[in-house]
Formats: C-alpha cells, sequence, structure tokens
C-alpha cells in the first residue's frame, strides 16, 4: 500500500510528466521556427567564453554541449526547456508539498502556473530564462528546508544554487536580495550568528566571478548593456504597466491564486513559520517597481512561490463547512482560462488561424518593444522569415565572381539577422558576418583586405558615407516576419573609405 506522500509524489511526477508530453507534441507539430534569439545563443555557443555582453554564460555551455550531443536543430534545441520546465513544475509540486499542501493544492499549484501565459511563452524558447524558473524554485525550495529543518549545513547548498543562478541570469541578486530580506526580518535571522549564510554568500559570489572577471576585462559592458535597455528599449515603461502585466502575463483568473498566496505568507498566523519566503517575492516586486523601467515578466519567476501558497489556502478554505465549492470554481476556472490563453503564448495554431482566433476573442497583439506589428505577437513574428533572408542573400551573394566572394561580408545590424546567416551558412553559400549588435560587436572579423560588403536593408545614402560604391542588388521579403525586419533592399557595397575599426566605434550597438 502506497502511503500519502507516495500517493502524492506520483501525481507531482504524472503532472510533470504531462508538461513534458504537451511541450514535445506542441513543439514536433505546432512550431513556427527558430527564435532570433536562438540564433544568437548558437552563435554564442560556438564562441565559448567567460561572459557575454546581454548574459552570463552558464545557459550558452549547456546549449553547447547539447549541441554538440544532438545537433542545433529546432527540435534539439527545444528539447532542454521541455525537460527543465518540467523539473521545474516538478519542484512547484514538491514545494506546495512541504508546505503541507495535499492533492488540491498540489494539483492547483502545478496546473495552474503551467498555464500562464507566462511560464508557456518562455519555456517555448530555449534561453536562459527557462534555466531562471528552474533556480529560483529549487532556492526557495531549499530556504523552505533551512526553515523547517533548521540544518543550518543548507545554507551551503543555497549557495551553490545561488551562485550558478547567477551564472545564468544575473536577476538572480534579486533573489539573493529576498532570501535576505526574509532572513532579516523573520526569526531566521538568528542564522546570521552563525557562519553559513556568509559561507553560502562567499560560494555564491565565487560560482558567479568568472562573469565579474569577463566584464572587468570588456569595460562592464553588461553594466552598458543594462542601462542602455533600461534608457532606450525599455523607457517606455512604467510602473502602472509593470503592476498590470502582473494580471495579464500570468493568466487574470490567477489573481485568484496568488492574491490568496500573499495572505498565505503575510497574514495567516498558522502559516507565520513561512513568511520568510514571501518576502522573496516582496522584496523583488519592490526592487522591480521601484526601478520604473521594469518589464512585467522580471518577476513572474517569483510568483512560483506565491502559487504555491495560495494553492495551500485554497485547499484550507474548501476543507471548511459549505466551502468544497471553491477550490473547484478556481481550479476548473483558471485551468478553462489557460488553455484559452495559451496559443498567444506557444504556438497551437497556424498563423492564420491564429489571426482569426485573436480576432474573434478581441485581444490586441502585444508588442515586447513598442514595435509596429504585423497580425501576430513580436514574439511568434520573430520565428519567421531567417531562412528566407540567408537565401536571398545567398542569392546575392554567389552574383558576385568568385573572386570577389573572397574578400566578401555581410554587414547584419542586429543579431537576429546575423546569427540566421551563420546558422544557415551550412546550408547555402553565405559570407562572413559582421555585426555591432551585443556580442557579435566582439566577434568583428579583423581587416583582411575585404572589399565588398553585403548590406541589409536602410537606402543607399546611408552607406554612401563610407563605401565608395552601393548598388540594389536583391530584395527581402517574407511573410509574418516583424516589419523592419521584412521589405528590405539587399545592397552591395565596394571601396571602403573608413578603416574597419573605426567603423566598429561608431557602430557599436549594446542593447
Amino acid at each position: 500500500m502506497k502511503t500519502e506522500r507516495q500517493k502524492l509524489l506520483t501525481l507531482i511526477f504524472s503532472i510533470s510528466l504531462i508538461n513534458f508530453l504537451i511541450y514535445l507534441i506542441t513543439q514536433v507539430f505546432f512550431s513556427y521556427g527558430i527564435f532570433r534569439d536562438e540564433y544568437y545563443y548558437l552563435a554564442c555557443a560556438n564562441r565559448l567564453a567567460l561572459g557575454y555582453v546581454d548574459h552570463p554564460p552558464l545557459s550558452i555551455y549547456v546549449l553547447a554541449g547539447w549541441k554538440f550531443l544532438f545537433g542545433n536543430s529546432l527540435i534539439a534545441i527545444r528539447f532542454v526547456p521541455a525537460i527543465s520546465s518540467s523539473v521545474t513544475i516538478f519542484l512547484i509540486g514538491l514545494f506546495t508539498l512541504q508546505l503541507d499542501g495535499k492533492k488540491i493544492a498540489v494539483i492547483i499549484a502545478m496546473l495552474a502556473f503551467m498555464l500562464t501565459p507566462i511560464f508557456l511563452g518562455m519555456n517555448t524558447i530555449y534561453s536562459m530564462n527557462t534555466f531562471d524558473f528552474l533556480f529560483w524554485i529549487l532556492s526557495a525550495y531549499l530556504f523552505l528546508n533551512i526553515i523547517q529543518t533548521e540544518n543550518k549545513k543548507n545554507w551551503i547548498w543555497l549557495g551553490v544554487v545561488l551562485g550558478l543562478g547567477l551564472l545564468n541570469k544575473t536577476s538572480v541578486f534579486w533573489l539573493g536580495a529576498g532570501i535576505l530580506a526574509g532572513t532579516l526580518f523573520t526569526p531566521l535571522r538568528k542564522d546570521l550568528k552563525t557562519k553559513y549564510p556568509y559561507i553560502a554568500f562567499v560560494i555564491a559570489i565565487l560560482i558567479f566571478s568568472p562573469y565579474v572577471i569577463w566584464n572587468i576585462t570588456h569595460d562592464f559592458a553588461h553594466l552598458e548593456f543594462m542601462r542602455n535597455a533600461a534608457t532606450r528599449k525599455y523607457g517606455g515603461l512604467t510602473p502602472i504597466s509593470f503592476i498590470m502585466d502582473q494580471v495579464l502575463i500570468h493568466n487574470p483568473l490567477t489573481i485568484l491564486i496568488w492574491l490568496p498566496g500573499i495572505i498565505f505568507f503575510f497574514f495567516k498566523r498558522d502559516s507565520k513559520q513561512f513568511r520568510a519566503l514571501g518576502f522573496i517575492w516582496l522584496t523583488t516586486f519592490l526592487i522591480l517597481l521601484i526601478n520604473g523601467h521594469s518589464k512585467g515578466e522580471y518577476v513572474s519567476v517569483a510568483y512560483q512561490i506565491l502559487f504555491a501558497g495560495g494553492a495551500v489556502l485554497i485547499e484550507k478554505w474548501s476543507a471548511l463547512p459549505k466551502r468544497s465549492w471553491v477550490k473547484h470554481s478556481i481550479a476548473v476556472s483558471v485551468i478553462i482560462t489557460g488553455v484559452l490563453l495559451s496559443p498567444f503564448a506557444r504556438p497551437l495554431l497556424s498563423p492564420e488561424a491564429f489571426i482569426s482566433y485573436q480576432a474573434a476573442i478581441g485581444l490586441e497583439p502585444p508588442s515586447n518593444e513598442g514595435h509596429k506589428l504585423v497580425g501576430l505577437p513580436q514574439f511568434y513574428s520573430d520565428m519567421f522569415g531567417w531562412e528566407e533572408l540567408a537565401i536571398n542573400v545567398s542569392k546575392v551573394y554567389q552574383s558576385l565572381s568568385k573572386e570577389e566572394r573572397e574578400k566578401t561580408l555581410v554587414y547584419c545590424s542586429n543579431y537576429g539577422k546575423a546569427g540566421a546567416i551563420e546558422y544557415y551558412s551550412k546550408k547555402y553559400p553565405l559570407p562572413k558576418v559582421i555585426c555591432p549588435h551585443n556580442n557579435y560587436w566582439y566577434w568583428w572579423p579583423a581587416e583582411k583586405n575585404y572589399s565588398t560588403i553585403i548590406i541589409i536593408g536602410g537606402e543607399i545614402e546611408d552607406y554612401l558615407e563610407s563605401l565608395n560604391e552601393v548598388y540594389k542588388a536583391g530584395f527581402h521579403k517574407t511573410n509574418y516576419a516583424m516589419p523592419y525586419e521584412n521589405n528590405q533592399t539587399i545592397f552591395v557595397g565596394r571601396g571602403l573609405k573608413k578603416p574597419f575599426d573605426e567603423i566598429k566605434k561608431s557602430d557599436k550597438i549594446f542593447i
């Protein structure tokens, strides 16, 4: 006979397996194409380093190892978020169980968060974000063990996980700030009289130190990137938009779960022993709110904690006389809404069917960066047109003489174009890439008597300042791509007027 805990562990594993199978089915049968950032990550994985302009190196090393073993096809690289997201869902179940949750709480917490648009979307593609969810819930689980068992050595494991989390994404500093606040403002502060929290801090910083070293040796490029992103890329974001996003990206009806989660951690006497965990969400939320230009999605990793706490509280409310309807009404409504919203977060319909579905529901497609759209959300549009771009550039490249091709580069204004050209260079004849965007700026090729540059987009006048001759040689047009990546003339330019290094300095784009 299985014990109650064994039954719950079987349930947790089963829901995690469902997440894994759903992910694989959607990727095999419904995926659109490789996302622009994935091309860039693959380019980074071909150039392993201690760091990169826009992210630490851990996710890139994982990708490099994975593609070495299984290749770099869409299905191969998307297998990683399938695994990572499923482990995350499993840990949410364990975390809920450790909060004294039972069957209903486990089901609500796991399924509700699994179906949130932000979790579905972030785990659709390969990126550091899929690991970010994992590191946050694993850190919270270890922190919970410290609270419950008072085993001080768990601090050491927490330090290891925080260090790896930082080496994946620097936003884990907010997680560390939340753990510190939870320790300071609860009885757990007694642990600060021991050596273990300080050992955890040292371990985390040591694991993160390669990225610190990289930044020191690269003029703190990541700080420059973050400043530019805050003032330019996300300058239009406000505290109001940040708060509104909390409702939208987590499914509006899940407020019936995460709001009780806030009550569970901060206002219920019988759960005050868990209050330190609530400070992870509160501290992260306040830091990002005060920043003034934060994307709502940045705090989503902390909501895993609220979903678990809220699910436990809902289960307890439902146990009261004549309130059993509460758990069923919340669970059913949240799950149905999550399913209805899921096509907005993960490709499940053809582009034409999605546009019709979107119109029927009456929702406008979102753009994360304020760009004009073509019916699809920016997240989806950035999965279209890349191979067509490579084909069109290849046609222009092959129109040149063999001698000239050996001295030709293709200039790409952003890492999406550059990464795609590199990715498809094994399939089509294509020149080497030159690009000023983020880490591509550091990969700028040395001057080797290059005489010809293929340029994508813009106007002839834009390039005559640097080139003696520029002419139209091709055109790129595709369906569903972002407008600024579509309907672009492909130029051929000859005769550099400026040295490579001078062009590199003036074109630098860290954003």
